[in-house]
């Protein structure tokens, strides 16, 4: 069954809200084994949302459009369902009842004439009864055998129509079905890299599926596929996965779709350690990704946040020579940082993070030095690097970078050695 999201409202071209609930319905859908091929957006213009509509049933099975059946001039969703389907709006005395119930128990003021518009429903339509709110839901067989729903935008009356009504519907017409994905993640290997490496996976795929999604200095794999059960899913799903991981090898990770700071909190809880951090370049970034994942109080100690060389030098105890010789932004600068975090937070395992963001040279270093150590103890590691691009991009990836050198010492994987460009 093939599936088409329409939001309608004029708040959400104009970016003052995210489509939100789309994702939740995406996902919902995809459960019980309904493609979802196309979004759309449209503003509160009649003319567009009929157009929006007429493209969606001509091309989908089912279409489901969210928003637009409020009380205010504005609400378009039913009058442009009305003009789909080549029928006059009818006023339901029952919702229309129910309205008045409902504002009775709201307010001791009486209820503005104008929300009966939400009685009005299309001729052919059924109703699907509020239990939050006051705009009922619409549900409407057009020509072609397309099914047509139309919900409130406000989530939790959405999702109560959807969980309610609409899902349960659509298992009965589909007889079930399962589609489940599998999201390997990685770092520290371009989109490009993986799309080459994976490249007849991904043209011989048909089910599963291979696709990808890059973000700085993260790649994800998502593989997907379609069964009748979950369990069948999953084993079209886990030779494939098993595959990608052969070929990428140690730049996965994770298959969990977590993100790699969680990844480096549970492997140093199962490895009974603690981190500290030392962060000049990324100004507490790192600190800031583990502390955003619960529980991370039991392995992460804190991070010092020392953006001079004063700093440096007084808090974790940089040495004058390095600071006045070699300078912030080098390999000794980065191992002692590493080796004072260790001594002031008494953790098992520190990281220390330096360099030149950008956009101009900083301690002798040329814009988008980054210099990442590990200090374990018994065993130490340094590496160097250079990030292209602006500020953003180039704290982003020393960020990456020295979480995934954490998470390759506790997996006792290879440690990268210093490289170019990225």
């Amino acid at each position: 069954m093939r599936a088409e999201l329409v939001a309608v409202g004029t708040e959400l071209l104009l970016g003052q809200i995210a489509d939100t609930n789309g994702r939740w319905m995406s996902e919902r859908l995809a459960a019980i084994g309904v493609d979802v091929l196309h979004h759309q957006v449209v503003g509160d213009n009649l003319d567009r949302v009929v157009e929006t509509l007429r493209l969606a049933a001509a091309r989908a099975d089912v279409v489901i459009v969210g928003g637009g059946l409020g009380p205010t001039q504005d609400d378009l969703t039913r009058d442009a369902i009305a003009v789909l389907m080549d029928a006059p709006l009818v006023r339901h005395p029952e919702i229309e009842a129910l309205l008045r119930e409902k504002f009775a128990g709201f307010s001791a003021r009486p209820m503005p004439e104008n929300n009966l518009r939400q009685a009005d429903v299309p001729e052919g339509a059924r109703t699907i009864t509020p239990i939050r709110g006051t705009a009922p839901g619409l549900a409407a067989d057009l020509p072609g055998g397309v099914r047509l729903y139309a919900v409130p935008g406000v989530p939790g009356e959405m999702v109560e129509m959807m969980e309610g009504t609409i899902l349960p519907e659509l298992v009965a017409l589909t007889g079930g079905g399962v589609i489940a994905s599998r999201i390997l993640r990685l770092t520290g290997m371009g989109e490009s890299a993986v799309a080459e490496v994976l490249a007849d996976l991904y043209e011989g795929s048909a089910n599963p599926t291979v696709a990808y999604l890059a973000s700085m200095g993260e790649v994800k794999v998502r593989l997907t596929a379609k069964a009748t059960s979950e369990d069948r899913a999953e084993a079209l799903l886990a030779p494939l996965a098993a595959e990608v991981r052969r070929r990428l090898g140690d730049v996965v990770f994770t298959e969990a779709d977590e993100s790699l700071e969680a990844c480096v909190l549970r492997l140093l809880r199962a490895a009974g350690l603690t981190l500290a951090c030392a962060e000049s370049l990324t100004g507490g970034g790192v600190g800031a990704r583990l502390t955003s994942v619960p529980g991370s109080s039991a392995s992460f100690l804190g991070s010092a946040v020392v953006y001079t060389p004063q700093a440096k030098r007084t808090v974790l105890g940089v040495s004058a020579a390095t600071l006045e010789g070699p300078g912030v932004v080098s390999e000794p600068c980065a191992r002692e940082m590493a080796a004072g975090a260790r001594l002031l937070f008494g953790s098992g395992i520190a990281l220390a993070l330096t360099g030149a963001a950008g956009p101009a040279p900083h301690g002798g270093a040329e814009p988008g030095t980054v210099w990442i150590a590990f200090d374990g103890g018994d065993v130490t590691h340094a590496r160097g690097f250079r990030v292209s691009g602006e500020r953003s991009r180039v704290r982003r990836w020393a960020e990456q970078a020295g979480l995934d050198l954490v998470r390759r010492h506790l997996e006792g994987r290879p440690l990268p050695v210093s490289d170019t460009t990225v």
